[in-house]
């Protein structure tokens, strides 16, 4: 696979401080298919300053200007759609069709809704004697994880772009190369030099030094709870502004009177996408008792059908992981149902599509972020008790909810302590604001939402 050997900073590429490297495997045969740089303190303070200095000249650029660049980099995207699901497959191990569909076609979308909010956007109101600016909040440090590695940078670099803000993107160790075809991108796009920078490097190193660094006025993360406190307490200290987008344990709740086939069907597709690397998946299936058998039954049916066509979990560290949860889970006493914690196959950082029966809420598997092709089933008495195990989780990132009509649904997912609730199997929408209550983050993206991330108001009075 071609890779960089150096940063992109301040329009070109630069060799990097150190001499470290970052091996990137193909998980799906557990081969090294390129090097990246280790970045270093010293290349994040190089790619800040460049931020820094190319800050007043993007702030000031007319919207209309910052739209037509984001639209030409929505272009480029597309025009590379192959090239960029074919790298994603090699260090992610997406499928081909699954690349192809959303981990580079999702992002074109993203970046071309950002192209037409950056020209429609309001920057400016008048509120009864005060005239109101809306304003970038400075430079941006983007920290991106790897389950969904190009879309991860869109949903953060475009509206950061839009706002008029500076960006420096640390991209997730796994899956450097997909940054740095987006950086290619971004500077066939016309961007002008030091407003976007990528540094890559290891979490504890270069993305520690970018959450510290005194000149970044943002940091906006996706990732783990664990690692999004450390940087919002890193971030805290400093009085600096955070945008964490972090786990997750969804409900997927179907009520009495619901399409059962469906919405099971739809449940565990919803899961065994993405090999289960998914924050808002809906790993908890939430049941009526005089549904349950039959629920579980469809499920394991529908999870049947993934064997061949799921892909490997992103390294060998996160298959022991999901494996080590399956395991937690019959330890436990749920039921195992399909798949269990062997290998499917010889080579590869596999794990088959597993469904767990007879689950009850204070089990591990059904309070813990799995982050693999794990569904746990448990079953409710009535609403009001499976509104009980729906909100007793420590996240609230997103869930779904099935009734016999939308109003019923509705008034459900109004009680639910969650980001974001599909009703009745309702589309993906990338406009509509995305982030979690409670330990699942703080902030929102996508959509005029996600652009207000990156603005600061200031008011004038006359």
């Amino acid at each position: 696979m071609k890779a960089h050997d150096g940063m992109y900073i301040d329009g070109a590429w630069r060799p990097a401080a150190g001499r470290d490297t970052i091996e990137v495997v193909n998980p799906a045969d557990e081969q090294v298919i390129a090097h990246v740089p280790a970045g270093t303190a010293e290349d994040v303070d190089a790619a800040v300053r460049a931020a820094r200095a190319a800050l007043p000249g993007w702030a000031a650029t007319a919207p209309a200007e910052r739209a037509a660049r984001i639209a030409a980099l929505r272009d480029v995207l597309a025009a590379r759609k192959d090239e960029i699901a074919g790298t994603v497959t090699a260090e992610l191990g997406a499928p081909p069709s699954f690349a192809q569909a959303v981990h580079a076609g999702l992002p074109v979308k993203v970046a071309g809704s950002y192209a037409e909010l950056a020209a429609s956007y309001v920057f400016e109101e008048k509120i009864g004697n005060s005239t109101v600016y809306a304003e970038p909040v400075g430079v941006v440090g983007a920290i991106t994880p790897w389950n969904y590695p190009l879309h991860q940078i869109v949903a953060k670099v475009a509206p950061a772009l839009a706002a008029g803000c500076t960006i420096v993107l640390k991209p997730a160790e796994d899956t450097p190369l997909t940054a740095q075809l987006f950086a290619e991108a971004v500077h066939e796009a016309g961007v002008p030099a030091g407003v976007f920078n990528l540094v890559t490097g290891l979490g504890p190193v270069a993305g520690q030094a970018l959450a510290g660094h005194d000149g970044v006025d943002l940091v906006s993360f996706t990732g783990s709870t664990a690692v999004g406190r450390r940087i919002g307490a890193t971030a805290g200290a400093a009085v600096k502004r955070v945008a964490l987008e972090l786990g997750g344990k969804s409900a997927n709740v179907i009520l009495p009177g619901a399409d059962l086939a469906r919405a099971v069907a739809v449940g565990v597709a919803n899961v065994m996408g993405n090999s289960g690397q998914t924050c808002s998946a809906w790993t908890r299936m939430l049941v009526h008792t005089s549904q349950y058998d039959e629920a579980v039954a469809l499920a394991a049916e529908a999870a049947g059908t993934y064997g061949d066509r799921i892909g490997p979990l992103v390294n060998a560290a996160q298959r022991a992981r999901v494996r080590g949860y399956i395991e937690k889970g019959v330890e436990e006493g749920a039921r195992l149902v399909v798949g269990g914690p062997e290998a499917p196959r010889e080579k590869g950082c596999y794990v088959s599509p597993t469904v767990f029966a007879d689950v009850t809420p204070e089990m591990t598997i059904a309070q813990e972020e799995i982050f693999g092709p794990v569904l746990s089933i448990l079953r409710y008495e009535d609403e009001e008790d499976a509104l009980r195990i729906a909100n007793d989780t420590v996240y609230g990132l997103a869930g779904a909810v099935w009734a016999a009509d939308d109003a019923t649904a509705v008034a459900f997912a109004r009680r639910m302590d969650t980001g974001q609730v599909d009703i009745n199997g309702g589309r993906f929408n990338p406009l509509a604001p995305f982030g979690g209550y409670k330990q699942s983050g703080i902030g929102r993206e996508l959509g005029p939402h996600g652009l207000a991330e990156y603005l600061q108001t200031k008011s004038l009075q006359f």
